[in-house]
């Protein structure tokens, strides 16, 4: 987490940024203006081109904002550029910071669970999930090489939450902090509607984690994400994922084969 933020422009520009400012200093954030002191642990938002790739090249996290004095600025590399400043907030310059930092988002919080977004130190736990053959028996089953599994990870990290913003994510009890499953919505070649997955660990079925886990992601997907129409493919005699998918307000719409396999595919209209 960041605690310094520092904005590397003219104070006369800073003006509009009281509302950001105060938002930030609420949540116990330090905020600086035009401070030139190096701190790798400071989150830096500039204006200027120049400064950005300086600190960006000595490997600080740096925000670029471009506003109508600056429109021409390109900020070539950004993984993210501001461009209306004076409307973010707290939680949105922690979610870019979290991107730069190669920190998980937390998406969703229910009664028991906590869904984030899945890291390379949740593959331990996600081999010992996937150990029952319960588990394996109606779904693809993780990479045998521990070394392909992690840099599946670190590649799904990078490509699908930066570019989507959304995937498949991990389930964590909250009263333990473990990791007790996946679910999430993704695309799936070949179709034309978002899916949902899921999969909770044997140890925690029968419990209801699976319906509160999924009933919260479906919320979250038409509010946030806009979305109208989400499919589920569940292989034929996965009984207890039909089951659910009906209890979740999904129909079944037709059978599929996909990847040499038969699914009953399933619709829920937001």
């Amino acid at each position: 987490m960041f605690d310094r933020v520092v904005l590397w422009m003219e104070r006369n520009k800073t003006a509009p940024l009281e509302r950001l400012c105060d938002d930030l200093r609420s949540h116990g954030v330090t905020v600086e203006v035009c401070a030139r002191g190096a701190d790798k642990d400071a989150l830096y938002i500039t204006d200027d081109e120049a400064a950005f790739h300086t600190l960006r090249q000595q490997g600080f996290y740096v925000l670029p904002c471009r506003h109508e004095q600056n429109a021409g600025a390109e900020f070539k590399g950004a993984l993210y550029v501001i461009e209306q400043i004076q409307e973010m907030d707290y939680e949105a310059i922690d979610m870019a910071y979290r991107r730069l930092a190669g920190l998980p988002w937390d998406i969703l919080t229910t009664e028991r669970c906590i869904i984030r977004e899945t890291t390379e130190a949740d593959v331990d736990s996600f081999y010992r999930i996937y150990a029952e053959p319960d588990i394996t028996a109606y779904m693809e089953d993780l990479y045998a090489d521990r070394d392909a599994e992690m840099a599946y990870i670190s590649d799904y990290r990078e490509k699908i939450y930066s570019f989507y913003g959304y995937g498949m994510w991990t389930v964590l009890d909250r009263a333990s902090d473990t990791v007790i499953g996946r679910a999430g919505i993704s695309w799936r070649e070949g179709f034309d509607l978002p899916e949902l997955g899921f999969v909770i660990g044997v140890p925690w079925q029968r419990h209801g984690y699976a319906y509160e886990v999924c009933s919260a992601i479906l919320e979250y997907a038409g509010q946030e994400l806009g979305m109208t129409q989400i499919q589920a493919l569940v292989m034929e005699g996965n009984r207890k994922s039909e089951n659910l998918c009906r209890k979740l307000g999904f129909c079944y719409a037709d059978r599929v084969e996909t990847g040499g396999k038969i699914y009953r595919r399933f619709v829920r209209t937001q």
